[in-house]
């Protein structure tokens, strides 16, 4: 009974149906982890930015409001022409104003690339940035589908459980009829009695499966809502150039894969930071101007303009520039590492993906094989039992197998969906 409630409450309210565009699309706007590699992203190129402000001129302006003293202090020595400087210093608490301000302007003129080299640098790493938010995202779209098609194959085997169930209840109904004539033993009612119990028990937990299933769905689009949906039947339609060899198919992956891409831009950007680097042996060159006013009362100031231009060079920093060089290369090393073990992982993928794409197509080929023959054999079964030829064994036998069948035939389904859904991420779509 509490399976033809369960049924019966599953008919009566019509869900509504997520797409899986839209469950992708979700993930995309509402997933904790992809909002937290946008804002990555926006913090990088933030800082790319900093870097940049060393190229353009600075300019700042001071401005000050001055109460002094105008004490005499001696100084030892003389004051020039043979004077000599008076020896006794004079003070009193008199105070005198003053006002001053002060604008000025520098800019580096060049640097052998210091500066420059350096924004370069935080460029390519944030781009390489952006790589890392695009890896995230195709990531965490393969979790979704993954989620997705679990819960599509949750939903069939929800319908191959109500469909044993409907079989074992007709088969009960037909043994006690057959018990009551006499055809049949009373243990042959008790067997189905039996199959149709465990029949009841697979559709409880089948529901039960596929509720969850959805519950791991809204986990994965990054969202807290209800369950009342259902997930679109969809076929697992094929990857363009699932085929293709393994070469062709490691070109396109390395060449859209955003984590290898990423790693290509941070080797970059520590290539051009040992250039930035390298520029520290030689001197800057920059210029500075400077405009002063000041006096002693608003309607009496006086002003002056002052340039200078700086050649700055630091001769000695105790190999300061040659450890952080050393540094630097070692760091393009680490990276040329890291990147080539990324390389190795994407044929890795894509090898098992494309390999388990085809041993999924035949795993479904043969189990939709299975299937039709157990149908034809269940068919078979009861056309015997219904004549007294065939026993309850032989019905039950046959029912198995078509239950065992079809779920197998479910769980080929979603081989074949999830290994395609693994072979795009591998391909660096979608």
């Amino acid at each position: 009974m509490l399976a033809l409630l369960l049924t019966a409450a599953l008919a009566a309210v019509a869900p509504r149906i997520l797409s899986l565009e839209q469950a992708l699309q979700t993930a995309d706007e509402h997933q904790p982890d992809l909002r937290a590699e946008r804002s990555n992203v926006d913090i990088v190129s933030s800082r790319a930015d900093e870097t940049r402000a060393g190229l353009f001129p600075q300019v700042s302006l001071n401005a000050a409001r001055i109460w002094r003293t105008g004490n005499y202090v001696a100084q030892p020595g003389l004051l020039g022409n043979g004077i000599r400087a008076a020896t006794t210093s004079q003070s009193s608490g008199q105070l005198y104003n003053g006002y001053s301000a002060t604008a000025t302007v520098s800019q580096l003129l060049f640097d052998f690339g210091q500066n420059f080299f350096r924004w370069r640098s935080a460029r390519s790493l944030a781009e390489a940035e952006v790589d890392s938010f695009n890896a995230e995202r195709l990531l965490i779209r393969l979790n979704v589908r993954v989620a997705y098609f679990n819960a599509h194959a949750q939903k069939l085997l929800f319908e191959v459980a109500k469909g044993t169930w409907s079989n074992e209840e007709k088969h009960l109904v037909q043994t006690q009829g057959f018990v009551d004539v006499g055809t049949q033993p009373e243990i042959a009612l008790a067997q189905e009695k039996t199959a149709e119990a465990n029949a009841r028990l697979q559709l409880i937990q089948s529901e039960n499966g596929y509720l969850t299933s959805k519950v791991q769905l809204n986990q994965a689009m990054g969202v807290e809502g209800s369950e009342e949906y259902d997930v679109e039947d969809l076929a697992p339609a094929p990857v363009q150039g699932e085929d293709r060899d393994l070469d062709s198919l490691m070109q396109e992956a390395l060449a859209a894969r955003p984590e290898f891409q990423s790693l290509q831009r941070q080797v970059h950007a520590e290539e051009l930071l040992v250039d930035s680097v390298r520029g520290a042996y030689f001197p800057a060159l920059s210029l500075q101007l400077n405009g002063t006013e000041g006096g002693v009362a608003l309607n009496a100031l006086a002003w002056n303009v002052s340039g200078q231009l700086l050649l700055t060079w630091p001769i000695f920093q105790g190999l300061l520039t040659r450890a952080q060089s050393a540094e630097a290369w070692a760091l393009v090393r680490q990276l040329e590492a890291h990147r080539d073990s990324v390389r190795l992982q994407v044929r890795l993928e894509v090898e098992q993906a494309r390999l388990g794409v085809r041993a999924a197509g035949a795993e479904l080929r043969a189990a939709g094989e299975a299937l039709t023959n157990a149908n034809d054999r269940l068919r078979l079964a009861e056309g015997r039992y219904q004549t007294g030829v065939g026993s309850v064994i032989e019905l039950g036998d046959a029912q198995v197998a078509l239950t065992t069948a079809a779920a197998q035939r479910v769980k080929s389904e979603y081989d074949l969906a999830t290994t395609r859904a693994q072979l795009t991420k591998a391909l660096g779509r979608g």
